[in-house]
């Protein structure tokens, strides 16, 4: 569904959820709200329009950004782990497709001829195999320091989050993109997950939650968006 609030183009999502949230889509600042179930077309509207500034500031914010440039995965272009620039290589090689670390470059060995698609898939399950080693060390870690435990997590490739969890079930769900980033990046996410055990929304009772145990959780967000057109959002 698509309204126009101050001829703004807002989908609309319907859900079930409790609270209404809003969120500036990239590359474009798309507008898209997510609503509970049942909420009125009308206070949709009014939700939106007391964001307007709010949301005219983000997409000011993004038609400022580089058009992100899509890797073609081929020699030459540089790809990231962990915060630290490796110089992509490909050498052809039999069958399939391996990634290794070979000092500052990333030796992708993949068929002679290979698309982008089989190119893309191999770095992309590269980067879920390093997540899953990094959330071994790093997800144990934080339901120690802070009691909260969820029943377990996948990784998921996504476009406009870092992270998500579902209270009912207890469960995680952490952004593959995210092994691009500083590790103290994919703390955060992982506290900031297990944080919505304890208080679903974003506001003042879960942020201090973050403060109680990552004082500088606002560094690490900030340090996760850098350069990354990432999808601003405001739950209230």
């Amino acid at each position: 569904m698509q309204i126009t609030v101050e001829d703004i183009p807002v989908e609309v999502v319907r859900k079930r959820m409790k609270q209404m949230r809003l969120a500036i889509l990239p590359p474009d600042g798309r507008v898209r709200v997510s609503a509970p179930v049942g909420t009125p077309q009308t206070v949709i509207v009014l939700f939106v329009r007391s964001k307007l500034s709010w949301i005219r500031t983000h997409q000011a914010k993004l038609a400022q950004l580089p058009a992100p440039q899509k890797n073609e995965y081929v020699s030459g272009e540089t790809i990231f782990l962990w915060g630290k620039p490796y110089i992509l290589r490909l050498e052809a090689y039999g069958r399939g497709g391996t990634l290794v670390l070979e000092g500052d470059q990333a030796v992708l060995r993949i068929p002679d001829g290979s698309t982008l698609q089989q190119r893309e898939h191999c770095v992309r399950e590269w980067y879920r195999a390093q997540l899953k080693e990094a959330v071994a060390r790093y997800l144990p870690k934080w339901e120690a320091i802070t009691g909260l435990r969820c029943t377990g997590w996948q990784s998921k490739d996504m476009k406009t989050r870092w992270g998500t969890c579902n209270t009912e079930s207890r469960r995680i769900w952490l952004n593959v993109q995210l092994a691009k980033k500083p590790a103290a990046c994919l703390e955060y996410v992982i506290l900031h997950e297990l944080a919505h055990l304890k208080v679903r929304n974003h506001g003042p009772a879960f942020k201090a939650v973050l403060d109680q145990y990552m004082p500088d959780w606002r560094q690490r967000k900030q340090l996760l968006n850098d350069r990354s057109p990432d999808c601003p959002e405001e739950t209230v």
